[in-house]
């Protein structure tokens, strides 16, 4: 019975282990990476500058963020160092040529809708709704003088709206 009362705490012991494990794991690999660091690499630091290295110390890096601009960075706030073709192309923006062209996406959406020709065909055998309301005084007056015939079953036009069907329009 102690054993079933102890469960928890053991499940909770264990995914704690677990979890300060693979932080430790994650913290080293940022150690070495920070470590393999060379004069000419290319880095990115924490707040998201990228530069190249010129002098890597103990506790301290010195990179060139630009003609003339050096910048003495702690080494922890080095968050990745990228490779060459990497950092050329964030930086530089130069492409290499591991795509065919058949590959490329185009800037705009034009290619992949339809042309305006095939719209014009499509659209030629619909007939134009009229969506608007329709004003009063293009409808024919209900009050027919006295010597010409009323509408059909002698009753007066009224002003209803007409009936919309959806089809199943009772089961609903």
């Amino acid at each position: 019975m102690s054993l079933l009362t102890l469960l928890p705490f053991i499940v909770l012991i264990g995914a704690m282990f677990l979890m300060t494990r693979s932080a430790k794991k994650k913290q080293q690999q940022a150690v070495e990476m920070r470590n393999q660091m060379q004069p000419g690499s290319g880095v990115r630091t924490i707040g998201g500058m990228y530069a190249t290295v010129k002098e890597v110390n103990e506790d301290t890096v010195l990179v060139d963020a630009g003609p003339g601009v050096e910048l003495l960075f702690a080494k922890n706030s080095i968050g990745a160092v990228l490779t060459d073709d990497e950092y050329n192309r964030i930086v530089h923006g130069v492409e290499h040529d591991l795509k065919s062209d058949a590959d490329l996406v185009p800037d705009d959406a034009s290619s992949l809708t339809e042309t305006d020709d095939s719209a014009a065909d499509a659209g030629a055998d619909d007939k134009a709704v009229d969506l608007g309301k329709k004003d009063t005084a293009d409808e024919p007056a209900d009050d027919a003088p006295a010597g010409e015939a009323k509408p059909a079953g002698g009753e007066a036009k009224t002003d209803e709206e007409p009936k919309k069907t959806d089809g199943d329009s009772e089961a609903k």
